[in-house]
């Protein structure tokens, strides 16, 4: 019974909390933003726009795909893009979710794409922001958000190139050589995460200008075009970038085994070496008769020149055969 009090303490503290939405109207378009939405959102936006219950339950899930609803009122979309994560050094999926109708753009997300969260400030701040966006519909101001977080991938995939090339450097250099498997193991998690984010956005961005070209009063087809020449670029600088470091593993993997072969070589010849000697040793220190050596006092001298004999003469048959 208490932890039911509780509970419902909890619920009554979180229903007087106002709701996480921020609004932006110019003329009849309003622009409503909710950052980390909850079940609370979704229940206000079920109340006040005609929207499908499946997908209201679609913005707070984590593992959506990118994709199109279209329906008679309004189309639901669901995005995928890259947010870098400094710490882990990987790409993580950051969901976008929009509904579009006539008079309204609604995105729901987590505020991790500062794109975004900066364009709504401008729009909530300035009134030329507001007249460029929103003049031209809905439809337009979808386009400019998607087109920027498009953009925002380009410097991520810079980042990833300079992490590349570093680790080239590392690669052909011995202070560098030991850490460099652990840098191209980063470096191809992060692609593959990355080149996983794009793939299925791909299609999405493809077939969206004809979909929502009814919700703007403005031909858009030449600027879609564009920003699907820019995710094309990203995902062809995906492909170049997974090719390089399948070229550095290959490489690291070759110089390792070189290294490896050299180190076994040189060991291989030490031990070699070290046989005859430690014979030579082994059968003058027994305690048997060794015809002239056994009673000289010169007999380490004659046994180190024997040995420095032994040396020389393998060594010398090495280097002949070009083994050292």
């Amino acid at each position: 019974m208490a932890k039911a009090k509780v509970k419902a303490k909890v619920k009554e503290k979180e229903k007087e909390k106002p709701l996480n939405i921020e609004t932006v109207t110019w003329g009849d378009v309003t622009w409503v933003n909710i950052v980390r939405p909850t079940e609370r959102e979704t229940e206000y936006l079920a109340q006040k726009y005609p929207f499908h219950p499946l997908d209201l339950d679609d913005c707070l899930s984590r593992i959506q795909r990118p994709k199109i609803d279209e329906y008679k009122d309004y189309i639901f979309l669901v995005f995928h893009f890259p947010v870098y994560n400094v710490e882990a050094r990987v790409t993580n999926p950051s969901q976008l979710s929009v509904f579009i109708g006539e008079k309204y753009l609604i995105t729901l997300h987590k505020g991790e794409l500062k794109p975004l969260v900066k364009l709504f400030r401008d729009c909530e701040l300035n009134e030329d922001a507001r007249e460029e966006h929103f003049s031209q519909g809905t439809g337009h101001l979808l386009y400019r958000i998607i087109d920027r977080l498009v953009d925002y991938c380009l410097p991520i995939i810079n980042k990833i190139s300079a992490n590349i090339e570093k680790t080239e450097d590392n690669i052909f250099t011995s202070r560098g050589m030991p850490r460099a498997i652990g840098d191209i193991s980063t470096l191809r998690r992060d692609v593959i995460a990355f080149r996983r984010i794009i793939w299925p956005m791909r299609a999405v961005v493809a077939t969206l200008e004809p979909k929502i070209r009814r919700f703007t009063s403005m031909d858009l087809a030449v600027y879609f075009g564009d920003m699907i020449d820019h995710v094309d670029k990203i995902w062809d600088a995906l492909d170049e970038s997974k090719e390089i470091i399948e070229g550095l593993n290959d490489t690291h993997d070759s110089l390792a085994t070189n290294r490896t072969n050299e180190v076994i070589r040189m060991l291989t010849v030490i031990a070699t070496i070290l046989l005859p000697i430690t014979v030579v040793a082994s059968i003058f220190g027994m305690n048997i008769p060794l015809g002239p050596f056994e009673n000289s006092p010169y007999s380490p001298l004659f046994v180190f020149i024997i040995i420095v004999i032994i040396i020389a003469s393998m060594l010398y048959f090495f280097r002949r055969q070009r083994w050292i």
